[in-house]
C-alpha cells in the first residue's frame, strides 16, 4: 500500500538559479581577482563529478563540497591561490534558498499526490536549512530533512529511515524519486523502498528501469489512476 513519496531535492523539484550556474561563477570569480570562463563551465563540473570523493561513513562533509567546488573554478581558468576563498562563497551561496527555482512541473505533481492522501518528503545532500527553503518555496510537505542537519548522507539508510519515522510510514509503504542512481535509486532500496524511481530529465539512461523522463510521469508510473 503506497502512503508516501520521497523526493529529492537538487534537479528533482528544484535547479539552481543564475547565481549558481556559469554566469554566476564568472560574476563571483571577479570579486575574488578570477577570470572565469563561462563556456568551460559543463566540462569542468563534469571533471568535478569524476573526481569527487565522498566520506567513507556517508558522513556530511562541507569540506568534499568546497573541494569540488574549487575543481569546477580551477577547470574554468581559476588557476589562483583566491580559488579556494572563492569556493567557500559559492558553496554558502548554494545554501540560500532565494537562489534556486522550482521546475516547473513540481508543484502540480505534488498537489496532485497530496489531493491521493499521499505523504511527502523531502530528503536531500546539503547543507541548506531545507526548513526554510521549503517555507520560501511555499512547497506543500510533510517532512524534509538534509544531510548537513542530520549528519548522514544519502545513500546511508539512515537518513532514508528517519525521513520515513517523520513520516510514519515504513519503507515498503514508501515511493523514492530523485535524480542519481546511487544516492536516490540505490540508497532507497538498501533502505527497504522498492519503489525508487531515477528521475532522467536529460535522457542520460534511457534503457534504465523505473526511469522517468520529467515528474509529470510519476502518477502513471505508481500506478495511480489518471485525475
Amino acid at each position: 500500500m503506497l502512503r508516501a513519496v520521497l523526493f529529492d531535492v537538487d534537479f528533482t523539484i528544484a535547479r539552481p538559479g543564475p547565481e549558481l550556474g556559469p554566469e554566476g561563477y564568472r560574476r563571483l570569480g571577479e570579486r575574488f581577482g578570477l577570470q572565469l570562463d563561462p563556456d568551460r563551465y559543463a566540462d569542468a563540473r563534469e571533471q568535478a563529478v569524476e573526481g569527487i570523493r565522498r566520506h567513507p561513513e556517508f558522513e556530511h562533509d562541507e569540506e568534499i563540497w568546497i573541494a569540488f567546488t574549487e575543481r569546477i573554478i580551477r577547470g574554468m581558468g581559476g588557476e589562483a591561490d583566491s580559488a579556494y576563498e572563492c569556493a567557500v562563497a559559492m558553496t554558502r551561496a548554494w545554501e540560500h534558498a532565494e537562489h534556486f527555482e522550482i521546475f516547473e512541473d513540481a508543484l502540480p505533481v505534488l498537489d496532485d499526490l497530496r489531493a491521493r492522501g499521499l505523504r511527502l518528503g523531502l530528503v536531500s545532500n546539503t547543507g541548506r536549512d531545507l526548513d526554510a527553503f521549503v517555507a520560501h518555496h511555499n512547497l506543500r510537505v510533510d517532512a524534509a530533512i538534509g544531510s548537513g542537519a542530520f549528519g548522514r548522507t544519502k545513500p546511508h539508510p539512515a537518513i532514508f529511515r528517519a525521513v520515513l519515522e517523520r513520516l510514519e510510514v515504513e519503507p515498503e509503504d514508501a515511493a523514492m524519486v530523485g535524480d542519481s542512481i546511487e544516492d536516490d535509486v540505490e540508497g532507497a532500496r538498501a533502505t527497504g523502498i522498492e519503489r525508487a524511481f531515477l528521475l532522467d530529465r536529460d535522457r542520460r539512461f534511457p534503457d534504465l528501469e523505473n526511469r522517468l523522463p520529467n515528474l509529470l510521469a510519476l502518477p502513471a508510473a505508481l500506478g495511480l489512476t489518471a485525475r
